[in-house]
């Protein structure tokens, strides 16, 4: 290599000040809680065209916390969009993609051992648990789960397939093993009338303030934990 002996023999790539200013603009939405390992995780995801760690948006109420509430909804999120182009991911992209979050090790621990999960995790499972670590009640859960999965901008209906929201209320509530099969087949079944009125989707709105005898997440208090989530914060 030759020897410098002014500044304008340092050649500067015309894409790195854009590729600075996106990168610093996705460190403001996302706000990392360990910089440093975001980082790594970010350049890698995007030398190798994966899709970046970043959120949408910057969710205000977790930038002004003086604590670490590990998962939220916008964490969630981007997590679904890094691992569910398949129906299944392993065990090591997860710990990996959750890792570049800065997301805490003994939360992700908590969330796999409910699942039982093996090497390969079917990732609507891992996602149905995950909101479930968000809210309090099976049907709050749910509702995570629409605003995550919907294809509509924020602050729409948050409708997402019917098929799609039986799988999730089905899996989280016969993990719960309280709630008798009958129960579920029916609850299902009273949704249906207004789903074949929107042509098979469904929103929070069909089903957030029903009467709902079970509405307790599976294992909601070691959830509670592994979130360190007040219930006035949820």
């Amino acid at each position: 290599m030759d020897k410098m002996y002014c500044a304008q023999q340092i050649s500067i790539p015309t894409e790195l000040p854009n590729l600075l200013k996106n990168f610093t603009k996705a460190a403001i939405r996302t706000q990392p809680k360990d910089l440093l390992l975001w980082s790594a995780a970010y350049f890698s995801a995007l030398s190798a065209g994966e899709r970046l760690p970043v959120k949408d948006r910057l969710e205000m109420n977790v930038a002004t916390q003086k604590t670490d509430t590990g998962l939220t909804p916008g964490l969630l999120k981007t997590l679904h969009k890094q691992l569910s182009l398949g129906e299944t991911c392993s065990k090591e992209e997860l710990q990996k993609k959750w890792k570049g979050l800065c997301l805490p090790v003994d939360q992700l621990e908590t969330l796999l051992s409910l699942g039982s999960f093996s090497s390969d995790i079917d990732w609507m499972e891992f996602l149905a648990l995950g909101c479930s670590a968000l809210g309090g009640t099976l049907m709050s859960s749910l509702k995570f789960a629409c605003e995550i999965l919907t294809e509509e901008e924020e602050g729409g209906a948050a409708r997402i397939p019917f098929d799609t929201f039986v799988k999730l209320y089905t899996y989280l509530a016969q993990l719960d093993g309280d709630i008798p099969r009958d129960h579920i087949d029916n609850f299902l079944s009273s949704l249906q009338p207004q789903v074949e009125l929107q042509h098979g989707m469904i929103t929070p709105l069909d089903f957030i303030h029903r009467d709902y005898v079970y509405q307790t997440p599976p294992d909601s208090s070691t959830l509670a934990g592994a979130t360190s989530r007040d219930d006035e914060e949820l």
